[in-house]
């Protein structure tokens, strides 16, 4: 089948509204990028007053999508979601692991939260039940280890995260000229992107010099963020556990420099970029590392590091796994049933779940 008869039905529960622009933006950016690359693609967002019904209603849901449109495949964000897309044995399955969803989620002191253990086990469970999986990093693949799973981490829109000049970006922001500002951009509530530590570290810094000023950010726009990387000096990424944070793609895409702990494929992504560390999450070393990177207050060449994350490449091999997924699946009986099935058909005759109740996706960026 050509990409042009390719019809895919991405089902997500997470995607920017208008007053969280930044909930789910790497679901909207790889919608759009398979869009453009001629995939017909159309998006059934789970949403649900109460939270933790989302999950079994969605099943419903989701037969009435399939039934009022030709799809040739399910492609679902989150393993939750994966989950409901594998009620369904007429289409095949593709499934986005994102981070947490197969490592499982961090608390506030830093260990792996029971519950996230149990999600995270279900989650590898369904891999051996959908056609593919794709993950974030070489870690994730690990965690999996089966023949259908395909490292492709998100991409970067190199056409909205690209370097301003810094006075420019700081006076669209209404930023000083004369601070060194260091840029936290993530919800500090959310446990696993550990903030404490980097208020620490900015606070020490603050102390020795009173124009060092720590900026968090979230829930703001993609533009307003890429305005942000260009206006402040480096990047605080703290995290306990990722799999292939976007924010850190998004800081080299606007050369911006980095001190990263070593989580997910950090190292990877940064390689010897210049200006970009990984240190242990010690307040001495994010300390050193960020005083050198204040002192000298250059920029890196990440962004030409980074190309081979650009959005139609990334879709180009999204759409890979698509076309080997229905390749394979073309004169094969199809399934109807599978160890998983009576898992999930319960989930879905309960009316409510309470492992849905969690909110899946805040533990990534």
């Amino acid at each position: 089948m050509g990409i042009a008869q390719m019809k895919v039905l991405i089902v997500t529960a997470i995607f920017p509204t208008a007053s969280n622009p930044a909930f789910g933006s790497y679901v909207h950016t790889q919608f759009e990028s398979l869009r453009r690359a001629g995939i017909e693609v159309e998006i059934l967002v789970l949403k649900h007053r109460y939270r933790k019904l989302i999950y079994p209603i969605a099943i419903r849901q989701l037969r009435q999508r399939l039934a009022s449109g030709s799809f040739d495949l399910v492609h679902a964000h989150y393993g939750l979601v994966g989950m409901v897309a594998r009620t369904q044995w007429k289409l095949p399955v593709v499934v986005t692991y994102h981070g947490s969803d197969i490592l499982g989620w961090i608390n506030d002191s830093g260990r792996r939260a029971p519950l996230g253990v149990i999600i995270a086990a279900a989650g590898r469970m369904l891999a051996r039940h959908v056609d593919a999986a794709n993950v974030q990093s070489d870690e994730m693949a690990g965690k999996l280890q089966r023949p259908n799973v395909f490292v492709i981490p998100h991409e970067v829109d190199l056409e909205v995260f690209q370097p301003t000049e810094k006075e420019q970006a700081r006076a669209a922001l209404g930023l000083e000229s004369n601070k060194k500002y260091l840029l936290f951009a993530a919800n500090p509530q959310v446990a696993v992107k550990r903030f404490p530590l980097a208020k620490a570290v900015a606070e020490f810094l603050a102390s020795r010099d009173p124009s060092v000023e720590l900026r968090v950010v979230s829930r703001e726009p993609q533009q307003r963020l890429a305005l942000y990387m260009s206006a402040c000096d480096a990047l605080v990424f703290p995290s306990y556990q990722e799999g292939s944070p976007n924010i850190v793609k998004q800081a080299m895409a606007c050369n911006l420099p980095i001190v990263s702990t070593d989580v997910g494929d950090v190292r990877q992504i940064i390689a010897a970029t210049k200006h970009c560390y990984v240190c242990q999450p010690t307040v001495a070393e994010f300390t050193a590392r960020l005083s050198e990177l204040l002192t000298h207050r250059q920029r890196t060449d990440g962004r030409q590091q980074i190309q081979h994350l650009e959005s139609s490449a990334v879709a180009r091999r999204v759409i890979g796994v698509y076309e080997e997924v229905l390749r394979r699946r073309k004169g094969r009986a199809v399934a109807t049933k599978s160890p998983l099935a009576d898992l999930l058909q319960a989930m879905y005759r309960s009316g409510a779940n309470e492992a849905g109740g969690v909110v899946e996706e805040k533990n990534e960026s």
